[in-house]
């Protein structure tokens, strides 16, 4: 179902401006009604519009029916009233350093922060008691959320990185940029994928007291997908194939991609052997006319936005999932691929703020 919407250019300035705004308060309610409206004025179906902002099909029409019938004064942020905050201004800036500079500058012999560590900071710092509800809306107020930590190396300093990463943002990426428009290339960012048989686990609602459980093959068997993303328009590009990730394979897979579009192709990439060996090397150099490489820094896995699609790819395959044979995982990992490589402005929406700031860097 469509619902046509049309906007003139200084309604859609004022929708774009208030969007800045709901992101600028990180308000992502509002953020989702604004989007469905300008999705909706694109001429994207109610059906789609849904699935890429993770909203029911009525959310959509009653965001829309709404701005029809209020304009922009039903796209506004009211901040919720309440008792005043326990913790002044001076304290919250205080409580944040202690908090990124972790548990053990404060003192306790944990490497991890979790709720309980931070009420007793609170109380031995300040004095004051949060109850673990108030203070998980606290921390997310002030920036903060509850997730996985990631690996970097400790053998070399923290300033190489950084200076890696900082020539990337402002040099590489500008440069890169410029070099697509110049040829009309796709910026294709690129990385591999392993689905294990015995699946994976994550975090879902249940009865308190019965922890969740999930049947598993035990076969240490895995799907391995090859794939690549277009920075500009989310279409997505992938090979699977049960052999293990080397040079032939990845090899094989570009030159698959090549034969799917005429288009130059920037292709960015980590430095894994099978990348960067001397007969890929060699076959770069023999396609140089069609292909530029270009290594992302060194421990740097947030600099490339598919791997939020991988990590969309797992929740609906392999998380919680029990797959009794190999061929159970391939059908439904092949399934979730095709889903997404029919929703490029799904792929377009994960890399979401990351493609946002990178593009940004040159204005």
């Amino acid at each position: 179902m469509r619902i046509r919407l049309s906007l003139g250019k200084e309604k859609i300035e004022s929708l774009l401006k208030r969007l800045h705004q709901a992101y600028a308060v990180g308000h992502l309610r509002l953020i989702k009604r604004i989007h469905a409206v300008l999705y909706i004025v694109e001429g994207k179906p109610v059906a789609q519009v849904a699935e890429i902002l993770a909203l029911s099909e009525q959310a959509v029409r009653n965001y829309v029916k709404a701005f029809v019938l209020k304009g922009l004064n039903s796209l506004v942020y009211h901040r919720p009233p309440g008792r005043p905050p326990k913790l002044t201004k001076t304290q919250r800036k205080e409580l944040a350093e202690w908090i990124d500079a972790g548990p053990e500058q404060a003192g306790y012999d944990c490497g991890c922060w979790d709720t309980s560590l931070i009420q007793d900071l609170i109380q031995k710092r300040f004095g004051v008691e949060y109850t673990p509800h108030y203070l998980a809306q606290l921390l997310n107020n002030m920036g903060f959320s509850y997730q996985r930590a990631c690996f970097v190396s400790g053998h070399i300093g923290d300033g190489d990185v950084d200076a890696a990463r900082q020539v990337w943002m402002e040099q590489t990426w500008p440069k890169l940029l410029r070099l697509a428009r110049e040829k009309d290339a796709l910026i294709l960012f690129g990385d591999e994928c392993s689905f294990a048989q015995w699946g994976s686990l994550s975090y879902t609602w249940a009865r308190k007291g019965q922890q969740p459980t999930v049947k598993t093959s035990g076969k240490r068997k895995a799907y391995k997908v090859l794939g690549f993303i277009d920075y500009f328009s989310g279409a997505f590009f992938c090979k699977a194939h049960t052999g293990r990730f080397n040079s032939a394979s990845y090899q094989a897979f570009v030159e698959q991609v090549m034969t799917q579009t005429k288009k130059h192709l920037i292709l960015i990439q980590d430095g894994a052997s099978y990348h960067t060996s001397k007969d890929v090397q060699l076959f770069f150099a023999k396609h140089a006319d069609r292909l530029t490489v270009e290594q992302l820094p060194k421990y740097s896995p947030m600099f490339n936005p598919i791997e939020f699609l991988w990590r969309n790819v797992k929740k609906l395959a392999t998380h919680l999932r029990y797959f009794p044979t190999f061929e159970d995982l391939t059908k439904k990992v092949d399934e979730k691929l095709a889903y997404f490589a029919d929703l490029p402005d799904s792929i377009l929406a994960l890399m979401g703020r990351y493609c946002e700031s990178l593009g940004d860097v040159v204005g």
